[in-house]
């Protein structure tokens, strides 16, 4: 996937979930605001009721889109039959959207209403959804080939020391000096040299890689421990999300709410 398209795809994510929620707010944004006994007497009760029509089917539809996305990213993630099935980074970002997506129409699914066990699962996927935000930018500080493994300290170090042959050898800049000296006075020095326009692009590319290498280096262990403690921060409340999920299904189906069925 090129940088254009993957910016697109991503684009596309965010348009899908904000027009969901625009959508959804503005045609019961007058139900959603009425006390829990006024609610009974507006038009759009039957539809917008957490068993209504429009209600019932944002929640099937929310959960669905969850365990998709919880499920398919595990599956591509553990299952090495699928490894060579797309980009992990990218599963990890279609996880996100498929989970944010669910959760806003499970949101609108409660109506803003809900209280007991289904408050500790509702409030169970904020905390899941919040923590998966917060891993996604830990994730992205770790550095990865673009299968999604992850780098060892030696393989960035090599590839910092290749920045530093390639900076030496094709340019005869001192990475070492850059450290000490700012850019623009390296600038006049190498345009001094008469370092074309083309050439002083392609430095200063390579520098900021250089200076981003560095900096990742420095911060790779700090990194994979923080990665470690979300971990146990994000799994059991994914658990508990599902387990009452689960529960609030089995238990709208035995007393015979299965939407238009």
């Amino acid at each position: 996937m090129t940088k254009t398209s993957h910016i697109a795809l991503n684009t596309l994510y965010t348009i899908i979930i904000v027009c969901t929620f625009v959508v959804l707010s503005y045609f019961g944004r007058v139900f959603y605001q009425l006390p829990l006994e006024d609610r009974y007497y507006h038009p759009y009760y039957e539809w917008l009721k957490p068993s209504g029509l429009i209600g019932h089917g944002l929640g099937i539809a929310g959960t669905l889109l969850i365990v998709i996305g919880i499920f398919g990213y595990m599956a591509r993630k553990r299952m090495r039959v699928l490894s060579d099935f797309g980009v992990l980074k990218y599963w990890l970002e279609f996880h996100i959207f498929l989970c944010t997506w669910g959760a806003i129409m499970v949101l609108f699914h409660t109506s803003f209403k809900f209280g007991g066990i289904i408050s500790i699962g509702f409030w169970s996927m904020v905390i899941v959804w919040a923590s998966g935000v917060i891993g996604r930018y830990i994730y992205l500080q770790i550095p990865r080939t673009i299968e999604g493994r992850e780098l060892s300290l030696k393989e960035l170090t090599d590839l910092k020391d290749d920045l530093d042959i390639e900076l030496s050898n094709k340019y005869g800049v001192d990475f070492s000096k850059l450290k000490t000296d700012r850019y623009s006075i390296i600038k006049k020095q190498l345009l001094a040299e008469n370092i074309s326009q083309t050439d002083l692009l392609k430095i200063k590319r390579l520098i900021k890689k250089q200076l981003a290498l560095s900096r990742r280096i420095k911060r790779l262990d700090r990194m994979k421990k923080l990665f470690n403690y979300w971990h146990v921060a994000h799994l059991p409340f994914a658990l508990i999300m599902l387990v009452i999920m689960v529960v609030h299904v089995a238990v709208a189906v035995y007393f015979g709410y299965v939407w238009i069925y």
